[in-house]
């Protein structure tokens, strides 16, 4: 057996989840149940004609219809379509290593912290060293597009003490938290296991923030 990427690691533990919770448990992505996530993620890889409507407004709606047709399919049939990765045609399958680690490993914490307790209470998992070295690029290079509007100069720093990636411009805010919570903190995903050091205004100016994709 090949050498097991970040991206295959957490595509397989995904689906064990969604298994698990099955096809109408909550997410983090508001109004989307299990189903409905995992349609897109079907859509995203097996549809490339849908590709512009993720990004861009104009052509939203077409992708959401694709969407929502495939969300009507047999859970276990979306499922089995997941775990088997992008099919040859897909613009994923040369990338996977790369373009759907962060992919992957969000929504899975998307599918995980969704069913947090009425208080918000979950417990972070505990990643392994691989993942988290694989997850180090996803978490500068998405912080460098979802954070620079925010009106401060905010800083990502490991549990370790190491600074990751500096954004934006204003008074400074230390963003601390282990690789796995920086990368959701920087695509915008609530709640996170992070804490806040700085000018208190500018702290509450980052945690009020709508940022992501």
């Amino acid at each position: 057996m090949g050498w097991v990427t970040g991206a295959q690691e957490e595509r397989a533990a995904l689906v064990e989840t969604m298994k698990k919770v099955g096809p109408d448990a909550p997410t983090l992505c508001e109004g989307w149940t299990t189903r409905d996530l995992l349609a897109h993620l079907v859509v995203r890889e097996r549809r490339p004609d849908t590709g512009p409507g993720i990004l861009i407004p104009a052509f939203a709606g077409y992708t959401e219809k694709v969407r929502t047709k495939a969300a009507r399919r047999d859970f276990d049939e979306l499922l089995d379509d997941l775990a088997s990765g992008p099919p040859v045609y897909s613009p994923f399958k040369l990338v996977d290593r790369f373009a759907n680690l962060a992919e992957m490993f969000v929504h899975h914490e998307d599918v995980l912290r969704g069913g947090a307790d009425p208080e918000g209470r979950w417990t972070p998992r505990m990643l392994s060293p691989e993942l988290e070295a694989e997850l180090r690029t996803p978490v500068t290079s998405m912080a460098r597009m979802t954070l620079k509007k925010i009106p401060a100069r905010v800083t990502l720093r490991t549990t370790a003490g190491e600074d990751l990636v500096s954004v934006g411009s204003g008074k400074d805010v230390v963003v601390t938290g282990s690789i796995g919570e920086l990368v959701l903190f920087a695509f915008g995903r609530r709640p996170v296991a992070v804490t806040f050091d700085g000018d208190p205004d500018a702290i509450a100016a980052v945690r009020d923030s709508s940022h992501g994709l």
